[in-house]
This record gives structure tokens, C-alpha cells and sequence, in this order.
């Protein structure tokens, strides 16, 4: 049986944060262009190797801050198909935590990454949570 979902009245504030952290990952990728030019870490290659690149760790640190976006995405769209507010609200507080943590981290010593951004490794668990709760209220498994 298939179940027909509404789009909530609040969803635009889901649809403001997807567009800031849109923002903030164009502003990360072209971090890491630079870092690639500045490092000499050029593509197809993703990821510095340390016995070829004195820089390596710097550059890695960069490049690793990109990691999260699809994962965010998924989980702030389908959790604010029924909690929008919550959703838009975990989302602006990932969106935020994760500039200070690619400030910190792309500094090359990843423990700067644990300043305030630490603060972003909180959001996943409870963004997750929406989508479980769409899930279970819909009778669907996701797997």
C-alpha cells in the first residue's frame, strides 16, 4: 500500500539549510583547489601520500572535510518531510559546527578539528532521527 506524503508548510526552512551548507561545501571545494595547487596534489589523485608529499597531512585534512555531504543530504531532506522544524533546526547547527570544524581540521593538525567543531560530530545521531521516525510511522524498513 503505498502511503501519499504531503510536503510540510515549514519544509522551505529544510530547503534554506540544504542551500547554506550548498554554500558553505562550494566554499570548502575551493579550499581544497587551492590546497591541491598549494600542496601539488594534482587529480585523478584524491588523497596525498605521505612519502611522496612532505605537505600530505595538510592537504589530506583539506580533502577529508568533504566527505559528509550525501549523508547530510539524505537525512535533513526525508527527516523534514515530517519533522521540518527539527530537521532545519539539527541541520543549521551541523551546517555551522562543520565550518569550524573544516577551519580547524584544514589547518593540518587534525585535533584542531575538536575545538568547537567536535560539536558537529553530535548532529548525525539525532539528524538521523527524523528519517527512522518517517520510516516507522510509514512502515517502512530502511535499510
Amino acid at each position: 500500500m503505498a502511503a501519499a506524503l504531503g510536503i510540510p508548510k515549514e519544509y522551505g526552512y529544510v530547503v534554506l539549510v540544504l542551500l547554506s551548507y550548498i554554500f558553505l561545501n562550494l566554499w570548502m571545494s575551493f579550499q581544497v583547489g587551492k590546497a591541491r595547487k598549494k600542496y601539488k596534489v594534482f587529480y585523478p589523485t584524491l588523497y596525498a601520500i605521505e612519502s611522496e608529499n612532505k605537505d600530505a597531512k595538510r592537504f589530506n585534512c583539506v580533502q577529508n572535510s568533504l566527505e559528509m555531504m550525501p549523508v547530510f543530504f539524505a537525512t535533513l531532506l526525508v527527516g523534514g518531510l515530517q519533522l521540518p522544524v527539527i530537521a532545519a533546526g539539527l541541520g543549521g547547527f551541523y551546517t555551522v559546527a562543520r565550518f569550524f570544524y573544516f577551519k580547524g581540521y584544514s589547518s593540518g593538525l587534525p585535533e584542531n578539528r575538536l575545538r568547537i567543531g567536535y560539536y558537529f560530530s553530535l548532529s548525525p545521531p539525532p539528524l538521523s532521527t527524523p528519517p527512522f521516525l518517517v520510516s516507522i510511522q510509514h512502515n517502512m524498513v530502511i535499510a
